[in-house]
């Protein structure tokens, strides 16, 4: 494993949490990396190696590991690592292509997009590998982006079910009963509860084809553009406490992770770094 570390400079914007680590996705050389940093966007490592692709990262609920998407064996399959990055081990083991994994609060089962049965669905799994699920079992759509309630009774997703062509989100229950569509226009993306379930972030392609992170409450009402600004603003996280906002942006002309305030003041870039930053998560 690399061993750079990279400092930044000073940070200007919304008073950070003096604690804390964020796991972020990083093109520093040729291959996507899992990098670890700082809240305040200090101390920049790598998690995995130079030489194979790993990306899309989240915690587990406990922050003692991370759950990620990795081509180390030739196709992209779910693993879970040690916080640090040691003992990386698959979850999943298919020859489709399996991805977005993120694990349940109880910490028991992964959620993840799988094309083995053709299009992406969304799919269940035990975290040991065993007893996967196909919850959403819809060949005619592409269902991906699944996030779990805070307490693990719901998954919301993206899905172009409907008209083929427009992505919008929908809710269902963790066996994939009761499917509910949320009231979202103009195409969305990458949803994520917040930390007590009243309200949903997400990457919204209403205002003329312009990437922005809105927020709205967890039935759909109530929604609220939070960046506000003309460019790419997507891939938004909530920090542990519903305080902040991870989003990724491109308003410096690169891909950068940025933290703004849950109402959408304050924007500050953490990484400041000149390559690709993006795919991040706050540690529990």
């Amino acid at each position: 494993m690399g061993s750079a570390v990279l400092a930044c400079g000073d940070v200007t914007g919304p008073e950070l949490p003096p604690s804390g680590q964020i796991v972020f996705t990083s093109i520093r050389e040729r291959y996507l990396r899992l990098w670890v940093m700082n809240v305040d966007g200090t101390r920049q490592r790598p998690l995995t190696i130079e030489g194979e692709t790993n990306l899309e990262p989240s915690w587990t609920p406990d922050g003692s590991g991370i759950v990620f998407t990795s081509w180390r064996d030739g196709n992209p399959d779910i693993y879970l690592m040690n916080a640090d990055g040691s003992n990386p081990q698959p979850v999943t083991r298919d020859s489709a292509n399996d991805r977005s994994g993120r694990l349940s609060p109880d910490g028991s089962r992964v959620v993840f997009v799988s094309e083995r049965t053709g299009d992406p669905d969304i799919w269940v799994i035990d975290v040991d590998g065993s007893n996967p699920v196909n919850l959403t079992r819809s060949p005619s759509s592409f269902d991906v982006d699944p996030e779990w309630s805070p307490d693990g009774t719901r998954i919301v997703f993206a899905s172009d079910r409907g008209d083929g062509e427009t992505f919008s989100l929908w809710t269902m229950a963790a066996d994939g009963t009761g499917l509910q569509r949320l009231p979202v226009e103009g195409g969305a993306r990458s949803p994520a509860w917040s930390p007590d379930g009243a309200r949903i972030v997400f990457t919204s392609f209403r205002d003329i084809g312009d990437a922005e992170v809105y927020v709205m409450r967890a039935d759909g009402s109530g929604q609220t553009n939070l960046s506000r600004i003309a460019g790419v603003d997507e891939l938004p996280r909530w920090s542990p406490d519903g305080q902040y906002v991870l989003f990724s942006t491109k308003r410096d002309g690169n891909p950068e992770i940025y933290a703004m305030k849950s109402d959408g003041s304050d924007p500050v870039n953490i990484t400041r770094y000149k390559g690709w930053d993006a795919m991040s998560a706050w540690r529990p």
